[in-house]
């Protein structure tokens, strides 16, 4: 019985998610082969029936793998996003602050003020 994982997204493992997704798959693999590996001697004569059924069961966890690959990707370029828009919000916000001190003060103190009173 062989570990193999389809795709080549997953075989890369260029980015954290792809690693992880690989590295799940791997285990689902590992999985797979240990239970098919724990046949005794009374289930030799049903050898056939176990590498089909363990066929059937990589079979499987390449397909979920391959279905996973892309939802993790998408999250990955969302994660990615989300951090670009981070940075830029911070650096709109130093400049509105260097270019309007005691308004940014004031705002603070407001702001400050206001969740206090929603808190309680």
């Amino acid at each position: 019985m062989e570990n193999t994982v389809s795709g080549t997204s997953l075989a890369s493992g260029t980015n954290n998610t792809a690693g992880a997704l690989h590295k799940a798959s791997s285990s689902a693999h590992a999985a797979v082969n240990s239970v098919a590996g724990m046949a005794d001697e009374a289930a030799r004569k049903a050898k056939p029936a176990i590498d089909h059924v363990a066929a059937m069961a990589h079979q499987a966890v390449d397909k979920v793998a391959g279905a996973a690959a892309p939802t993790a990707d998408w999250l990955a370029e969302q994660g990615e996003s989300l951090n670009d828009s981070q940075k830029k919000l911070m650096a709109n916000t130093c400049q509105y602050v260097s270019a309007h001190p005691l308004k940014a003060v004031g705002i603070a103190l407001v702001t400050g003020f206001i969740l206090s009173r929603l808190i309680r």
